[in-house]
């Protein structure tokens, strides 16, 4: 039964972590049917009612659907501009249906676009049969990956690092908070009072890998094997001593050593870019630093105890386990042996965790109880009771088993070893903040979290460096810091905007955060909380620099719904009277700090362009910058309220006129339309627009 239990839960575990986190099955919506070639018949102003009739030519008329009485649908129409230049699909509004027949639906709009667009276009001459009709929101901003990852929670995909009780209790320490997961370590601490360290040895996906390690690999070797009473015996103990001393300083360290962020590491390490290269091309796979490798050395390492004993990581070195060692302590149910045994030493051979003493009675403190050494007592002299259940129960230390009380050695060697712990957490709290992340510097430079982090100082208190939401990061955004804040930032996840740039249908990687240091986002708050700003590199943007056109981040800007990067003249020739010679200037990007949320997409299509493709450039020329007043580190509150005080008080402190920018006769961006995700994701490939 416990290795049914144990198979459940790691296969559960992989498919949280390599299904439920994998962006790329994703599917933006479809716009929904439309019907196109309608155009005005008439309109009653008193009552606000439109009559659209729909064109007789079928000669390039698509398939009507069949429009509703009472439905909600959305027209779009053409517009041709002063330069002749003709536009497809611009928005009217929403229009609700009042009546359908003979090929003539009536109705009024509702929550319309724009309403001087709208009585521009409805009256104007631009040709019959101009107008489509939409069954869904043309203009709608895509969330295919956030309900995607919604959709496949059906379980959250965290859910195995939240209910590891070191995770949430060095967090909650060292960031001096509350923090959610918490409640879920209280539960599963509650449950092994009832089945003592039960975590270990069903639940822990890293403990069951363990075991098929040990099984497959190193029981083959014994070489290297060591007694089972030697001093390592009790290093869980000081670990987490020492890992509970440093959050104490307010430097999180469970993250490198507690058993499930090593196995989600190792997994998305190890494993991830396996799958994505199968699945999406190698050349999508981002490339390693000396991080990666220090974390899967850390991995392969955990294994490779096994080789000195089985199970020896979960036994003697795990400081989660020894949370619930210590759990024990408070247990009700116990492992009890029965006068009837015969002393065959086949449960002290069988048992994983050397939890039963030479007199086969129990070590309550490492007990999980597996029952494994139930099942081959010849006598069944073993039984899993209440803790005060002493029917019948043979004598103890019988054969004797030369354990004795704490004693003057013992108490000695606890005394070294729990000021080795205290010692050791100190100095690996000094040793990170000296060489870490310089906060009290507002002018150093700062990596570009993701979305909803939670300020630095308290993200790198909170950040346990698991790994989750790099995996659940489309296009790999998202990426684990190397060195560049020390062992402070090690793992933890920085947005490369010369990778990708930050989807704006995306929300993931707060979903699936642990410990709130990426909150929970809800899409639309998501949409609007700056991550940096954009800087044009005014000496090597092409248009500014004088070189030629480009307006590649213009166009993923106003793509992605953004439309946080406009148009300035510069280079613009005089003639004598002082006035601008026709022809002459190029028009450069400007970004507009009030809008932009520093999502990185303009530089990922520079860089794409301009830097790898056609390598006008050393480094892309527009580029995401955090630090002070570039970015929202809120710990609560809401991004959108944030959003509308700043424009509310803009409004009232503005003073000057927006008349500074010129915009060039260019067409008016497109209604945004989302692309299935495609092995592709920099738009190397795509056509440049000169």
């Amino acid at each position: 039964m416990r290795r049914i239990v144990q198979a459940i839960c790691l296969f559960t575990f992989l498919a949280l972590f390599f299904y439920t986190c994998w962006p790329y099955d994703a599917r933006p919506a479809s716009q929904g049917s439309t019907s196109d070639r309608w155009v005005l018949v008439n309109m009653d102003e008193p009552s606000g009612e439109f009559r659209f009739e729909r064109s007789s030519d079928t000669a390039t008329r698509s398939v009507a659907f069949e429009i509703a009485i009472g439905q909600t649908v959305y027209l779009t129409d053409k517009i041709s501009l002063d330069s002749g230049v003709q536009l497809d699909q611009i928005p009217i509004g929403s229009f609700q249906v009042s009546s359908n027949q003979s090929g003539q639906i009536a109705g009024t709009f509702v929550n319309a676009l724009d309403p001087v667009l709208q009585d521009s276009i409805i009256h104007s001459e631009s040709g019959g049969g101009s107008i489509t009709i939409f069954q869904r929101d043309p203009t709608a901003r895509p969330s295919h990956y956030a309900d995607n990852l919604a959709r496949k929670e059906r379980i959250p995909a965290e859910t195995f690092l939240i209910i590891d009780p070191l995770v949430s209790l060095s967090t909650a320490i060292a960031s001096r908070s509350w923090v959610w997961s918490l409640a879920c370590a209280a539960i599963i601490l509650f449950v092994c009072v009832l089945i003592p360290r039960g975590f270990c040895g069903y639940l822990c996906p890293l403990g069951t890998t363990i075991d098929l390690f040990d099984w497959a690999i190193g029981r083959r070797t014994k070489r290297f094997r060591v007694p089972d009473d030697g001093w390592w015996v009790h290093i869980k103990y000081y670990l987490l001593a020492g890992t509970l001393v440093a959050a104490g300083c307010g430097v999180l360290v469970s993250g490198f050593i507690s058993a499930v962020p090593v196995i989600t590491r190792g997994m998305l390490f190890l494993f991830a870019p396996l799958q994505t290269g199968t699945l999406r091309g190698w050349h999508l796979i981002p490339s390693f630093h000396l991080g990666h490798v220090l974390s899967i050395a850390l991995f392969l390492c955990v294994l490779g105890l096994g080789f000195l004993r089985p199970r020896f990581w979960c036994k003697y070195v795990c400081p989660s386990g020894a949370v619930f060692s210590l759990g024990n302590l408070f247990r009700v149910t116990e492992r009890k042996v029965e006068s009837s045994c015969i002393n065959c030493n086949k449960c002290v051979e069988i048992c994983p965790f050397d939890a039963i003493k030479p007199d086969f009675t129990t070590r309550t403190t490492d007990c999980t109880m597996c029952q494994s050494c139930g099942g081959v007592c010849p006598t069944h002299a073993i039984k899993f009771v209440e803790r005060w259940n002493v029917v019948e129960l043979k004598v103890e230390d019988e054969p004797p088993t030369q354990e004795t009380s704490l004693g003057r050695r013992g108490f000695l060697s606890l005394a070294a070893g729990s000021t080795a712990a205290a010692v050791g957490g100190l100095t690996v709290a000094a040793a990170t903040k000296s060489w870490g992340a310089d906060l009290s510097n507002p002018n150093a430079i700062r990596p570009v979290r993701p979305p909803g982090s939670v300020p630095e100082k308290e993200f790198l208190e909170m950040c346990i460096r698991c790994g989750e939401c790099f995996k659940a990061c489309p296009n790999d955004v998202l990426q684990p810091e190397g060195f560049q804040q020390g062992l402070e930032g090690l793992w933890s996840p920085i947005v490369v905007a010369d990778w990708a740039g930050c989807e704006s249908s995306c929300n993931a990687c707060g979903q699936v955060c642990p410990t709130g240091a990426i909150r929970a986002l809800p899409i639309e708050e998501k949409r609007v909380a700056r991550m940096g700003l954009a800087i044009v590199n005014e000496a090597t943007c092409l248009p500014a620099a004088g070189r030629e056109e480009c307006d590649l981040c213009v166009q993923e800007c106003n793509a992605a719904g953004y439309h946080a990067i406009e148009y300035t003249q510069v280079g613009v020739e005089l003639n004598e009277a002082g006035q601008p010679i026709e022809g002459t200037g190029l028009a450069a990007p400007l970004v507009m700090a009030d809008k932009c949320v520093g999502c990185g997409l303009c530089q990922t299509r520079c860089h794409a362009i301009n830097v790898k493709e056609k390598k006008l450039i050393a480094e892309s020329a527009i580029i995401v910058a955090a630090g002070q007043d570039r970015e929202d580190r809120l710990l609560t509150g809401s991004y959108l309220e944030l959003r509308q005080e700043e424009q509310a008080a803009a409004s009232d402190n503005a003073s000057t006129s927006d008349g500074g920018f010129f915009i060039p006769e260019t067409p008016p961006s497109q209604p945004e339309t989302t692309q299935e995700p495609d092995d592709d994701p920099f738009g190397v490939n795509d056509a440049s627009p000169f």
